[in-house]
C-alpha cells in the first residue's frame, strides 16, 4: 500500500499567506486559488482591486496545474507552438502561465494560480505561495 502526500487546512493556510504577502508586497491586484490534486477549489482569495474575471481565471489555472501535474504555461507554450487543438482538451480551461503543481515526493498534492497581472508574475506569487511549505 502506497502514501499518499496531501494539503491539509494548515497548509492551505500557509500557502495562502505567504502568496498574499508576495502579492502585497509588489502592490499587484491579484486573486489566487489553491486547489486540491483533483482541481476541487480549496481556498480564493481576491485581493482589493483585482478584476473579477481573475476570480474564474485564478482556479481554472490551479485545476489546469494539478490534473496536468505541471505548470499551466507548459499548455500555452503547446498551443503557441501550433498546437492548437490542443485548447479542445477537456476540464482544462487555464492553459496561461500563472498555475503552479505542489509537488512533493514527485507526487502532485494540488496547486496555486494566481491571476490580476503579467503571467509570469502570477506564477511568482504562485511559487512564493508554495515556497511556505518547504518542499
Amino acid at each position: 500500500m502506497k502514501t499518499k502526500h496531501f494539503l491539509e487546512a494548515a497548509d492551505v493556510k500557509a500557502v495562502m499567506a505567504a502568496a498574499e504577502a508576495e502579492a502585497l508586497a509588489n502592490k499587484w491586484a491579484v486573486t489566487i486559488a489553491i486547489v486540491d490534486d483533483g482541481g476541487h477549489l480549496l481556498a480564493l482569495q481576491r485581493l482589493d482591486g483585482a478584476a473579477a474575471v481573475s476570480a474564474h481565471i485564478a482556479p481554472a489555472k490551479a485545476q489546469t496545474a494539478a490534473l496536468g501535474r505541471r505548470e499551466s504555461r507548459v499548455y500555452e507554450e503547446i498551443i503557441n507552438g501550433g498546437r492548437v487543438s490542443f485548447l479542445s482538451a477537456p476540464a482544462l480551461q487555464g492553459m496561461l502561465e500563472g498555475g503552479v503543481p505542489i509537488v512533493k515526493d514527485g507526487q502532485c498534492m494540488g496547486a496555486v494560480g494566481v491571476s490580476g497581472v503579467k503571467s509570469t508574475e502570477d506564477a511568482q506569487v504562485a511559487r512564493a505561495g508554495i515556497a511556505a511549505l518547504g518542499l
